[in-house]
């Protein structure tokens, strides 16, 4: 999984592009994550208790996307997949799933997590 992260000088948005596969994560990170340190860290003591054992599942639903975490893999999709609605959308009108749900393994995301904490916390 490839990842770049990058930010609008002039408008202080950040943004980030992973491969193909993982598209979406580039979404959840900068519209559901953003410049938000807090979160960031808090999310980052949930996947320290889940794998330590204290906890088995951590989620957060947000805006658009949400996030599921347990001990082997995180899933980020599309908040609209476990709702209702989609089953009411025909066949020709269901999300794309490439860009609307992935999964990585928890090692690999925690350290994109980090990554992206250092990312946001530079000036």
């Amino acid at each position: 999984m490839e990842y770049q992260f990058r930010r609008n000088r002039l408008e202080g948005s950040v943004f980030a592009e992973f491969s193909m596969g993982h598209e979406v994560l580039g979404r959840w990170f900068a519209e559901e994550l953003g410049d938000d340190k807090s979160k960031a860290n808090h999310i980052l003591t949930q996947i320290v208790l889940i794998k330590s054992g204290a906890l088995n599942h951590f989620r957060d639903v947000g805006g658009e996307l949400t996030i599921d975490i347990d001990s082997e893999q995180v899933r980020v999709f599309a908040s609209v997949i476990d709702s209702e609605e989609e089953h009411l959308l025909e066949d020709y009108m269901s999300l794309y799933d490439a860009e609307s749900e992935s999964y990585c393994g928890l090692e690999d995301f925690e350290s994109v997590l980090q990554s992206w904490l250092a990312f946001i916390q530079e000036t």
